[in-house]
């Protein structure tokens, strides 16, 4: 089996990370990797805000929980319950990932670059997990705010976050899959 698919097979979200900083050119190759994800039109129209600082890793878990709770959504609280109120799980990196709003395409651009960033991070031995729950804070009331204190360009919104860090725990099964997914005519 060739190195690509043995990524793939191999790659699990991790959730439990070591109290280690993620070494500056390891982010630097994954972000790069994002970069070359595909996109609609070839618009690469998205935007990376990469957060090594953990009290501004904090102050947006904070936002997230805010809005969740002022959803009122029983789904969105359940997340809060499932992580006790940590979205990021205490890992030392969180990237958010934001496209156009006004493209359609966007969210399937930002996804592209997502997966591209996940297995990246897996071949370099890099735990990571895709955290969609920071989508909402581009739909927030609040979004312009959070979009200037992020970084993030105007006409932008965050779409999706990606935790990174080294696991806490190795060897991770992936659980078996779905049968009868495939059709091929």
């Amino acid at each position: 089996m060739n190195e690509v698919i043995k990524t793939i097979h191999g790659r699990r979200s991790v959730r439990a990370f070591k109290d280690k900083e993620l070494k500056k050119e390891d982010l630097d190759a994954i972000l790069e990797c994002a970069r070359y994800a595909p996109s609609a039109m070839n618009a690469q129209n998205w935007h990376f805000t990469a957060i090594r600082d953990s009290a501004s890793i904090e102050k947006v878990n904070g936002w997230i929980v805010t809005e969740i709770k002022e959803s009122r959504n029983p789904n969105l609280e359940g997340i809060l319950e499932r992580s006790n109120g940590k979205v990021f799980r205490n890992a030392p990196c969180l990237v958010v990932v934001s496209s156009e709003k006004a493209d359609r395409f966007g969210v399937i651009n930002a996804s592209a670059a997502t997966q591209n960033m996940l297995l990246a991070a897996h071949s370099l031995g890099i735990g990571s997990c895709w955290i969609g729950t920071v989508g909402i804070l581009g739909t927030s009331k609040r979004a312009d705010y959070y979009a200037t204190e992020l970084g993030i360009p105007k006409g932008y919104a965050p779409f999706f976050g990606v935790t990174l860090g080294y696991g806490a725990s190795e060897g991770l099964e992936a659980p078996p899959r779905r049968e009868g997914v495939v059709n091929i005519i």
